[in-house]
């Protein structure tokens, strides 16, 4: 069974879900969620988050997810007229957790987390991708089952606590989305909401989740960009990989 969720005002939706595993529910929830919004905020207008800033995180990449690629491009070219920040194509991911800025963890820490982690007690699971809803500072997909996606959660936050790093929200204001563009200005949600009404006809892409990423993630314009420090699969299959390299995110 999934932690429980709460109400939380800094979440959005505040409120979760009724149910965390029927995606009827799930999709009608965030997208009265959504239709609630009346002025939208500029995602980027957030204090503290220089281009000179970087933080660790728990991610979920989508690099090779070629149905959702596409899907993502269509969704964008529909909403082209609104001028939004779309998410790159290889920068399509899932915020699980934050561990912490990069000058409040050290490096045993890091490392000992990296070692926790490795008996990561969450297997592999499969998530759908349903177009579209949004929040106060960016259109998104919208996710389902929640359940194993909370349970991620719940357990990579358990082990920050153990490696002793800052952490992030805590599992009960969880709410799991995957951001396909972000808003740069205020602006009446209205139009928006209009657009992405358009693309709720389409189904939902199948995501295969078998691994969670470690980055260290830095924003840089109107885009985020990390740096993999470590890859983890999920399930019994398999030591951790290591994996180098940068990738735009969104």
């Amino acid at each position: 069974m999934a932690p429980e969720l709460a109400i939380d005002t800094r979440a959005f939706p505040c409120a979760p879900p009724s149910d965390l595993d029927d995606p009827r529910v799930i999709v009608e929830h965030d997208w009265q969620a959504f239709q609630a919004v009346e002025c939208m905020q500029n995602h980027w207008d957030r204090p503290g988050w220089s281009e000179q800033r970087q933080a660790y995180y728990w991610m979920l990449t989508f690099a090779g997810a070629p149905a959702l690629l596409r899907r993502a491009e269509h969704c964008q070219g529909t909403l082209e007229h609104l001028n939004m920040d779309p998410v790159p194509a290889d920068g399509l991911h899932v915020t699980m957790l934050r561990i912490g800025a990069t000058e409040l963890v050290s490096r045993p820490q890091l490392q000992r987390l990296i070692e926790l982690t490795e008996q990561l007690p969450v297997s592999g699971f499969r998530i759908l991708a349903h177009p579209l809803a949004g929040s106060r500072g960016a259109v998104r997909f919208s996710l389902t089952p929640w359940s194993p996606l909370v349970d991620l959660h719940a357990a990579l936050s358990t082990l920050g606590a153990q490696a002793g790093v800052p952490g992030g929200k805590p599992t009960s204001a969880f709410r799991p989305h995957l951001g396909l563009a972000y808003n740069n200005a205020e602006r009446l949600a209205t139009p928006v909401i209009n657009a992405a009404s358009q693309l709720r006809s389409l189904p939902p892409i199948a995501l295969d989740i078998t691994s969670v990423d470690l980055v260290k993630l830095r924003r840089q314009g109107r885009a985020y960009r990390w740096e993999t420090i470590r890859t983890l699969p999920l399930g019994p299959a398999g030591p951790v990989s290591v994996v180098q390299g940068t990738a735009p995110g969104g």
